[in-house]
């Protein structure tokens, strides 16, 4: 799918129409990089990728919240929201053909009854919105990867996507089974999309089974429990040999049954305390890790700092807001199954206070029986062995289910990774035939041969770039993802994959001014693609035809939301 028009609009009357061409797509800024002093999104041209974003089922929050610093832009926040600024994206199959198929996106920033998100005219719910698009677009009903995991690559606005070509994904909270079968979706090979969450059980299940070592490992449960079953049956022989009223048999067996229900209800509260427990030993760490320093104690090394350079523009206070933004969504993650343990826990904790009040109320009808003082003694013992019996047997229930389950687990990761290493051959098939585009576009872009390569050390693929010269500078980078993503759609076409045949691109200034009129004035040329690029116009080469390329013109008199 092609870009065709970005509209902002409020209720009644359109604020921006930007019109999408193929090829290169240029946003320019045209304040003079000498006066700026706020940081590169004043004006809005980082802004377009980040509506874009949006439509494409992205949070928004970023358009009004500095995404590093987590910063408020209250005056932008609330125009959108007073104003019921919507936002609709269109889209369309291929750019030639104005009667190929479209797309149509809307959405506002409100909530509730307020809020429109909508398909060609069809609401949709956040959850259905994701994978319509990705029906619509991507052409599978898979719900993995998902559509936001599959969008990442093609718009480089945040700072992960601007420094990793490869993992694009949200830093810290994905696993590289994750990134496995999205890079393997790339490349048209389909996975079985269970990995990942068999990853998580199977280092779930370790940390319990590590747990519960520490108090008695299977094999000493099960000698434990062959000595108290023959205890068990000596006192029971002893207490046949007394006669005792139905009554009291009756007691006693209900007795043993609450107590074996007492003792299998502990364990399981014992699993979901345990469960807790690592959540919550998970959280103290991360939240260890945020940072308690007092900006006054280093505002002098920040004053001397902005004497030696005057445009830093981030305040420490700044960089500490980040840093602990970081940790906090990690600490969400994380803890999102806590709700749903605490309420088990705080079930069990009173079935469990029933059963004890109970199994209080049996002790003293059987002490008050009149049973004769020998029987008592057997009696208590027998109890007390019961108990034990029953707590181990419940240690038993759950080391053999854990057990199983973890073998179930390493029986299903075993076969998952099996096949996909079967498919090795085609894979690094596939992989040959893109690094043909690849290498060809990264050595006429900056001149070096860039190649990916995938290996699968430990049951997991793992996919690098490299080239022969060496890790590339930041420049380079920039460079090395420009030619991975046009790569990418060449490679795409060529076999059929779908795909989303534009690439927004942030912070195009770092790359060499021969690279960017190598880029601007052939290679994207030679791609069926978009381009689109928010720059400042004195950070152009002059050699480029800046008016054949520009789709909008923005500066501080002429912003993107035309606010001042």
């Amino acid at each position: 799918m092609f870009l065709k028009s970005l509209i902002i609009q409020n209720e009644d009357r359109a604020i921006r129409s930007i019109l999408f061409q193929k090829g290169i797509n240029l946003i320019i800024d045209e304040t003079p990089s000498k006066e700026k002093t706020a940081s590169g999104n004043s004006v809005g041209k980082t802004t377009v990728l980040r509506l874009i974003d949006y439509c494409l089922d992205g949070s928004g929050e970023n358009i009004y919240v500095d995404p590093e610093f987590k910063t408020t832009n209250h005056k932008i926040e609330d125009f959108l929201k007073e104003n019921n600024i919507i936002i609709t994206l269109n889209l369309i199959e291929d750019i030639n053909d104005e009667y190929s198929r479209k797309i149509e996106i809307r959405r506002n920033f409100l909530k509730h009854k307020e809020k429109i998100q909508t398909i060609n005219g069809e609401s949709y719910t956040n959850t259905n919105f994701s994978q319509e698009l990705k029906r619509l677009i991507f052409k599978t009903e898979s719900s993995h990867p998902t559509f936001k995991q599959l969008k990442s690559k093609n718009i480089r606005d945040e700072k992960n996507k601007l420094v990793n070509t490869l993992r694009v994904l949200a830093p810290n909270v994905v696993t590289d089974a994750v990134y496995e079968a999205l890079h393997l979706f790339w490349f048209g090979i389909d996975v079985d999309l269970s990995k990942d969450k068999l990853v998580r059980d199977k280092n779930l299940e370790e940390k319990i089974q590590t747990r519960l070592r520490k108090d008695n490992n299977l094999p000493q449960i099960k000698q434990s429990l062959v000595i108290i079953n023959k205890r068990i049956d000596k006192l029971n022989e002893a207490k046949d040999k007394f006669n005792v009223n139905d009554d009291y048999e009756a007691d006693l067996d209900q007795l043993n049954i609450i107590i074996e229900n007492i003792n299998m209800l502990s364990s399981e509260l014992s699993r979901l305390e345990l469960r807790r427990e690592l959540i919550d030993e998970s959280k103290s760490n991360l939240e260890k890790d945020f940072a308690n320093i007092d900006p006054s104690q280093i505002a002098y090394m920040y004053k001397k700092a902005k004497a030696l350079v005057p445009e830093i523009q981030k305040t420490f206070e700044d960089t500490l807001n980040f840093y602990n933004g970081m940790i906090e969504k990690k600490l969400i993650f994380i803890t999102e199954e806590l709700p749903s343990l605490n309420t088990g826990i705080h079930n069990k904790r009173k079935e469990l206070k029933t059963l004890l009040k109970q199994e209080k109320i049996l002790k003293e009808t059987l002490k008050k029986s009149g049973a004769i003082e020998d029987l008592q003694s057997i009696i208590e013992e027998l109890n007390s062995f019961y108990e034990k019996k029953g707590n181990l047997e419940e240690q038993k229930r759950i080391w053999e289910k854990s057990t199983k389950s973890l073998n179930r687990i390493r029986e299903r990761l075993t076969a998952i990774n099996d096949d996909i290493s079967a498919k090795d051959n085609l894979i690094q098939k596939k992989i040959q035939e893109f690094n043909v585009f690849f290498s060809d576009i990264s050595s006429r872009l900056d001149g070096e041969y860039s190649l990916l390569s995938a290996e699968n050390p430990d049951g997991v693929y793992k996919f690098t770039i490299g080239n022969i010269e060496g890790n590339p500078g930041t420049g380079g980078k920039k460079s090395q993802m420009a030619s991975f993503d046009l790569a990418y759609i060449k490679f795409a076409d060529e076999f059929d994959i779908p795909c989303l045949h534009f690439i927004l691109q942030d912070q195009i200034e770092n790359v060499h001014s021969n690279q960017i009129t190598n880029l601007l004035n052939e290679i994207v040329d030679e791609v069926n693609c978009q381009y689109v690029l928010p720059v400042l116009r004195d950070k152009l080469p002059k050699d480029i035809d800046i008016e054949s390329f520009e789709i909008l013109s923005l500066s501080e008199t002429e912003k993107l939301f035309k606010i001042s």
